[in-house]
């Protein structure tokens, strides 16, 4: 690191610190004030409003969602574009216990630390806010609509329990089939009914003889929301849905057919007619840029963070994140940072109070900084940021075999 680069480390640092309250009382207001999905009116609010106020031209209703909202301070030099996520919806019944109450908080302080010293490196920097990400990822429709296209990097970071590097995700497509059948009485007529339960029930039957025959990525889950409305009547609709899901988004494309097959074989095979849609929107596998990653890696080091605590990604990953949309759409990173010493489950109690506690603003503080230093390193060196684009395109081509 040259001297340079040591001063504009260490200005960075000061300059997230010297905020640190700020970030402080941002994450409990959005921690205390829980919003679902496209609901989150009050954290777009808080977090648009403290971009505001450190330069940033904001745009609130991005890809036409309400809380969606795209921030931009340009250095007027030129040079590369950073691009930070917020996320900052909670759980139903939980609150925040996936911290996007830290998440929102440190696409922010990332973003407004490497603003401070753009001016010395030239480029641009983007914060997101991208809502829904439990749901109806947003950051789906905001990469079918381009909007992550001209980023030179897209970044952000997920509380843990411990750090851990940038791994992959599933693909997932949300599947529903609805059956169409005849309703006649169970015990009278039976003969004269069509039963769309059946359908579904065979429909399940044949995915689970599926399950021998495709990689042992792939997942497959589902559920029976409407199945009959009495047990003396033949049911004369029923539903089914299912999440799929595969290491890369062409295996899922094979995998879905298979599925949809069994659904229409079920269909024939009972006389019940099919309807097959999309009930939630689509995310692809995380393409982790391993070049960006392992500079981030190296950030944390800087941080004071030993290698010995930091993991690798465990399993190849096996949900499914809309974060995985953006790799696909321009180098990107999801690593994992430590807010609790104690080990946590996400989606519990115990992960929402991690994500309030001192603990977990601490380790959010250093989630920022290696974000911000991880931007600053690419503002800064043409060749890594050579070897970051070399790699997506790369990973790009394997993805699509």
């Amino acid at each position: 690191m040259g001297l340079q680069d040591s001063v504009l480390s260490m200005q960075i640092q000061q300059e997230i610190d010297a905020l640190r309250q700020r970030f402080f009382e941002i994450s409990q207001y959005i921690g205390h004030h829980p919003e679902l999905g496209h609901e989150e009116f009050k954290a777009a609010e808080i977090l648009t409003k403290e971009l505001k106020a450190h330069g940033f031209q904001v745009e609130l209703g991005t890809a036409g969602l309400a809380t969606a909202f795209t921030a931009e301070f340009d250095s007027g030099k030129p040079g590369p574009t950073i691009g930070y996520m917020c996320e900052y919806d909670a759980l139903p019944g939980l609150g925040h216990a996936c911290g996007h109450n830290l998440i929102g908080t440190m696409g922010i302080a990332s973003g407004i630390g490497l603003s401070k010293v753009v001016e010395h490196t030239g480029g641009r920097v983007f914060v997101y806010g991208t809502p829904a990400e439990e749901t109806r990822g947003g950051k789906v429709t905001m990469a079918e609509q381009g909007l992550f296209n001209h980023l030179d990097v897209a970044m952000m970071a997920h509380p843990s329990s411990h750090y851990q590097k940038s791994g992959s995700s599933l693909a997932m497509d949300a599947i529903q089939f609805e059956f169409h059948g005849k309703a006649a009485h169970a015990a009278a007529a039976p003969h004269e009914g069509v039963n769309a339960l059946d359908a579904v029930i065979q429909t399940f039957n044949a995915i689970n003889a599926l399950r021998q025959h495709v990689k042992p990525d792939v997942r497959i889950h589902g559920i029976i929301p409407e199945g009959g409305q009495a047990a003396n009547i033949v049911p004369d609709y029923a539903k089914a849905q299912f999440y799929v899901r595969a290491a890369s988004r062409s295996y899922l494309k094979e995998v879905l057919q298979k599925v949809i097959s069994c659904a229409e074989a079920a269909a024939l095979a009972t006389g019940a007619t099919l309807g097959t849609s999309f009930y939630e929107l689509s995310y692809d596998d995380m393409l982790t840029n391993q070049a960006l990653s392992d500079t981030f890696t190296k950030q944390l080091s800087v941080l004071g963070i030993s290698d010995d605590e930091i993991k690798e990604k465990e399993g190849g990953g096996s949900g499914s994140i809309d974060m995985g949309n953006v790799s696909q759409a321009t180098p990107a990173i999801h690593p994992y940072i430590r807010i609790s010493q104690t080990p946590i489950i996400g989606h519990t109690h115990e992960f929402r109070e991690a994500a309030l506690s001192s603990e977990g603003f601490e380790g959010m503080l250093i989630g920022a900084k290696a974000l911000a230093l991880t931007g600053l390193a690419v503002l800064q060196d043409a060749d890594l940021l050579r070897k970051i684009k070399e790699e997506f395109q790369s990973a790009l081509e394997v993805s699509s075999i």
